[in-house]
């Protein structure tokens, strides 16, 4: 009876292992840099030789594990296929059989916040629940969708990315991915900020945002907090934007619960009275009586989320 799972998450410059236990106890978390010189051509080799070396450090057989799971920064289909992770130099290829081959265990691969909604559904705010919607706020926004105890991974594994819903049809700048009034472009850290300078250059009133040169997110929550009015107007509308987008996807899945993660998660529950009006305005009647929660695992959901898939691949 198999004892171990790995869980693998691949970062652009770091790569966290996890070693638990099939009941999800945590044995041991450790890092390991990503090269990504070469187009990547070591990042699997290395992935492999530091899990066998864990195994021979803890006297850990091949019998007592039952695999490695990962989770990778591109779409990721059902068959293990990743199709291109450009911070990574990776093109398509099926990273499933490629580390297989290598560290010769048996493997399952998603995509990194898919695999993170599914280790916060498994051990963090959306555990206890079979429908979930884990909306990561930070840089960008990214998103995982778990339907009926499931990963909804998508056609080439795609499926989740909430970042780049539509909202916003008066929007001049371009979002990353090339298009115009995407989600992320008001819900993440960046957005934040773009919201506040608007409102800086839009009004003459005082704010101590003005005397930041390095306007962040957190300063920006923070002289809310302390009772900024522009501040608070800039939060206020970042609240109509997250409710907005957050009722687009809860509307197509019907999520029991909208876990939020991410570094702009940290400002807390203020950020539930921010969306909820614009939440409750825009959202199909059905889905309006969701349940929001803030993620519970920080940057371990990855491993978990990754050590779940494998234990549930069959």
């Amino acid at each position: 009876m198999f004892k171990y799972v790995f869980g693998v998450d691949l970062g652009g410059t770091t790569v966290k292992i996890g070693l638990l236990t099939t009941s999800g106890e945590k044995v041991d978390v450790w890092e390991i840099p990503t090269r990504t010189e070469q187009n990547g051509k070591y990042i699997l080799g290395d992935i492999a030789k530091s899990v066998r070396a864990k195994m021979e450090e803890k006297g850990i057989t091949d019998s007592e594990v039952m695999g490695v799971g990962i989770g990778a920064p591109g779409p990721v289909d059902s068959k293990g296929v990743i199709y291109n992770a450009v911070n990574l130099g990776w093109g398509k290829f099926n990273l499933e059989e490629e580390l297989h081959s290598i560290v010769k265990l048996p493997v399952k691969a998603g995509n990194d916040a898919n695999v993170a909604a599914y280790g916060e559904a498994w051990k963090g705010g959306g555990k206890g629940y079979s429908n979930m919607l884990l909306a990561t706020l930070g840089t960008g926004v990214g998103g995982g969708i778990i339907i009926d105890g499931k990963l909804l991974n998508g056609a080439t594994g795609a499926g989740g990315e909430i970042g780049h819903i539509h909202i916003e049809d008066e929007e001049e700048d371009t979002c990353g991915c090339g298009n115009h009034g995407c989600f992320e472009q008001y819900a993440s850290a960046t957005g934040a900020v773009r919201l506040a300078k608007r409102e800086l250059v839009a009004s003459n009133e005082d704010s101590v945002l003005r005397s930041e040169n390095d306007l962040t997110c957190k300063l920006i929550f923070d002289a809310a907090k302390a009772g900024d009015a522009l501040a608070k107007r800039v939060i206020e509308k970042y609240g109509y934007y997250l409710g907005k987008g957050l009722a687009a996807v809860a509307s197509v899945t019907n999520p029991e619960v909208i876990v939020l993660g991410g570094g702009v998660s940290k400002c807390g529950e203020i950020l539930f009275d921010l969306l909820r009006p614009s939440y409750e305005k825009y959202v199909f009647p059905g889905s309006a009586n969701v349940k929001f929660a803030l993620a519970e695992l920080g940057n371990d959901a990855g491993i978990f989320g990754a050590a779940r898939m494998l234990i549930d691949k069959d």
